[in-house]
């Protein structure tokens, strides 16, 4: 059982979240859903193709992406919320900033999605004060420089460990184990052998005993197997998201919702068969 505020989830099949980035500068569609109108409008079509949980963000965190202020994401991702406010899933907010997420769970998010994995001081007690749940991201050094020189002896063992150290924080803060979720942070600070290496041993993230979030959507590691551009990306994103759900992940965080979301309806009736 996953808990999401008052949503919960069992899990018999997988997630889809869908990704509304309120930003000019997003890898994949930055600057197309700036304007909190058009960006209820993105989010309401994603619900519409299928997406059980939307998760919102205001700062790019693609490799390289310059920091904004907390006032700036705050002004960008607070309206498109609370214009929300009452739809049929539940609202993630994208952001590792514990005021961020103060104002977003006040706004009626029901999740906090954190690329540093609660770590900044007082984040933790953010969340274990509220009854949201948390998706704990790994990732190596910050998006400015994350992708100058990864380095790992063993991808899937170094990930893992930092994981459950950080499930093991949340619970120790009171986080509920229901209402955790964890990510290995597919490209953050990984090379294209790091990636591959983290999705065929996907499987190993389920001993920790919390639901698994794998996001890959239009991601570089894409472009570089196949050569297309961010655009371009949407049969290997589908694949890549069915992969992760073979090896075991519950949630995948995707753009293209109806295309993924579809094709995840085949795979769960021949998995019920």
């Amino acid at each position: 059982m996953f808990r999401c505020g008052k949503f919960q989830f069992d899990l018999s099949r997988p997630l889809v979240m869908g990704i509304v980035n309120v930003t000019p500068d997003s890898f994949s569609d930055g600057g197309h859903h700036v304007s909190t109108a058009k960006a209820i409008a993105h989010a309401l079509k994603l619900i519409e193709d299928g997406a059980d949980i939307l998760d919102i963000g205001g700062e790019s965190t693609r490799p390289g992406a310059a920091t904004v202020s907390e006032r700036e994401e705050l002004d960008r991702v607070l309206h498109v919320i609370e214009g929300l406010r009452g739809i049929s899933v539940p609202i993630s907010i994208d952001t590792y900033k514990p005021g961020v997420m103060r104002a977003a769970l006040a706004a009626g998010a029901s999740m906090v999605n954190d690329i540093n994995a609660l770590q900044a001081e007082g984040a933790l007690a953010v969340v274990a004060g509220s009854d949201a749940a948390v998706c704990l991201m790994h990732k190596q050094g910050t998006p400015q420089i994350m992708q100058q020189q990864p380095h790992y002896q063993d991808a899937v063992s170094e990930v893992t460990a930092f994981l459950r150290e950080r499930v093991a924080a949340a619970m120790a803060a009171g986080i509920a184990h229901e209402r955790i979720v964890i990510d290995p942070g597919f490209g953050f600070g990984k090379t294209l052998g790091h990636n591959l290496e983290l999705l065929r041993g996907l499987a190993a993230f389920n001993d920790l005993g919390v639901p698994v979030l794998a996001g890959m959507s239009r991601k570089s590691m894409l472009g570089a197997l196949t050569g297309r551009e961010v655009g371009d990306r949407m049969a290997a994103s589908v694949a890549a998201a069915l992969l992760a759900v073979q090896r075991g992940a519950s949630i995948v965080r995707v753009h293209d919702v109806r295309e993924t979301a579809d094709a995840l309806k085949v795979w769960n009736a021949l998995n019920e068969g």
